[in-house]
């Protein structure tokens, strides 16, 4: 057993902590600065704060589809709206725009994304029809923004960066695949293998992240499920759900062991979601190696 999460041929249920229903809740992020919880619904669109002293949940209206949030240095966050990178201030609840990202793809939104050691942020795009190969990988350091040689895809997910910042892990969703690339000093991507290729039956990888000891967190779509993958990609973990899609793990709290996953009730009919009563809530679970604290973003 590691923590809360069993080894991967025993059962552990996640635990409904907070009622949201979102549509598509996604990027869920501990902020240590506000000991809280941050995510979105992407679909609603808004982004949410959940704090766990008080078991409350706050919301903000983003100004379109909003993949996620990571916090900067001026106490704001940086935020992937669909049309661009902004700063969202929940002060004000005001998002200014820093830099346009897919104007000329007004089809594609931003998907999901993640803090690199050395203060680049990396994230995906992605279709939003979910069909046209138009998703690409970027990273964004200090009003520069790069896109990748990252092959197309339809759904971008993760990227996830490993504690050193060598190993960036990119999510095919719609492929069932997930690649691992060696990161050099000035962002290049190069030495791309195979990381996990996902079976028939575990649904569609969703969002990733590493915890501390270089392990990767990744939530199934339609895979009733999340698992924990060491750097040589054997399973070491599954955690199980009441609800199909689990989009996204964050790892938190005062010892950074314990996990929140985001779930969807997006794509379920009305039977399924009779079925599944707590789909789109926030979720939470123990696990046994801590996660990886999120610095601060530089705007």
């Amino acid at each position: 057993m590691r923590g809360g999460a069993k080894m991967a041929n025993d059962t552990v249920v996640a635990t409904s902590i907070c009622d949201v229903g979102a549509t598509l809740g996604e990027g869920p992020i501990w902020v240590a600065r506000d000991a809280a919880l941050w995510f979105v619904d992407i679909k609603a669109p808004c982004v949410y704060r959940f704090d766990p002293a008080s078991a409350s949940l706050d919301s903000w209206e983003a100004p379109d589809q909003v993949g996620w949030v990571i916090p900067e240095t001026g106490g704001g966050f940086l935020a992937g709206v669909r049309g661009g990178l902004h700063r969202f201030d929940p002060a004000t609840g005001a998002f200014d725009l820093l830099a346009p990202v897919h104007v000329e793809t007004p089809g594609n939104r931003l998907n999901d994304a993640a803090r690199a050691p050395d203060g680049r942020v990396w994230f995906g795009t992605m279709d939003n029809a979910e069909t046209a190969m138009s998703g690409h990988v970027y990273h964004w350091q200090a009003g520069t923004l790069t896109q990748t040689d990252v092959p197309p895809v339809a759904i971008t997910n993760g990227p996830a960066i490993s504690p050193d910042g060598r190993t960036l892990y990119t999510v095919d969703t719609l492929g069932k695949q997930i690649d691992a690339w060696t990161v050099s000093a000035d962002g290049t991507l190069d030495n791309r293998r195979p990381f996990i290729v996902v079976g028939p039956d575990d649904g569609h990888p969703d969002g990733a992240i590493c915890d501390s000891e270089g392990g990767v967190w990744v939530g199934f779509f339609g895979g009733w499920a999340a698992r924990r993958y060491a750097p040589d990609g054997t399973c070491t973990d599954v955690v199980r759900f009441p609800v199909a899609n689990i989009t996204k793990i964050a790892l938190g709290g005062a010892d950074g062991r314990t996990a929140y996953a985001t779930t969807a009730a997006k794509g379920l009919d009305a039977a399924a979601l009779a079925e599944q009563p707590l789909a789109g809530n926030l979720f939470t679970f123990r696990v046994a190696v801590p996660g990886v604290p999120v610095e601060l973003v530089t705007l």
